[in-house]
């Protein structure tokens, strides 16, 4: 297996739905996701020109980049996973963006732990569209608290970035297909009611429906196994 050769196939693989769907070449980053695989798994990757990359487990995440970015400083790394309250402090210091931040809650710690450390962070609001996944904003009120109370000035140290959902695990198309639709919606609300927020960034779209996705406007989606292969269960 040479990671290096999945990476092109996935890559042109994008660039191809991309067309298929009208967009603009080049208008979807490929975040790839390097969890449950080692760190020269990942140092592969990015001589082969990856430079984004997405952890879950914050321990995980911790080790790997740590040793990873003494010689690649300009590897970037995404937290993607539920991210408990007491893992926030060790998120913030290694990461590039979090992906998941699904409650007010959270967007309040990240913000008191960035302002510990000086270091301003981005994150994705993720929403709740399938029920596979128990994390995520329920429903767009509950999307626009959040949205509101970075708006009133909250959280200087947190950049709202964009939004994420992860869609229902189904061979149902148009549902695979409705869930990324309505954060294209919410995104779109979003930025008309909130000027500030340009949300450049719908985080939608894994290795089974990425090419949905795409057609539904997403802006990175997220590709593991098909770039590193079956997953190494690290404990």
């Amino acid at each position: 297996m040479s990671i290096q050769k999945n990476l092109e196939t996935v890559l042109e693989n994008i660039r191809c739905a991309e067309k298929k769907a009208g967009r603009q070449e080049n208008s979807v980053k490929l975040l790839a996701v390097s969890k449950f695989h080692p760190a020269n798994a990942v140092l592969e990757a990015i001589k082969a020109g990856q430079c984004m990359f997405g952890e879950n487990r914050v321990q995980e995440a911790a080790a790997k980049f740590t040793e990873i970015h003494r010689t690649h400083p300009e590897a970037e790394l995404h937290i993607i996973g539920q991210l408990q309250s007491n893992k926030v402090k060790k998120a913030v210091q290694i990461a590039d963006c979090i992906e998941s931040a699904d409650r007010i809650e959270l967007i309040k710690e990240i913000e008191k732990q960035c302002e510990k450390i000086n270091k301003t962070i981005k994150i994705l609001l993720e929403v709740h569209t399938a029920e596979d996944s128990k994390s995520g904003f329920e429903n767009f009120d509950s999307l626009l608290s959040a949205v509101q109370f970075i708006a009133d000035g909250n959280t200087p140290h947190v950049i709202l970035n964009g939004l994420m959902t992860m869609a229902p695990f189904t061979d149902d198309e148009a549902l695979i297909r409705k869930s990324f639709s309505t954060v294209r919606l919410y995104a779109e609300k979003i930025r008309t009611a909130f000027p500030e927020f340009t949300l450049p960034v719908l985080s939608m779209g894994m290795s089974n429906d990425y090419k949905i996705a795409i057609e539904e406007g997403s802006t990175e989606v997220r590709v593991g196994t098909a770039i590193f292969g079956e997953r190494n269960y690290l404990e």
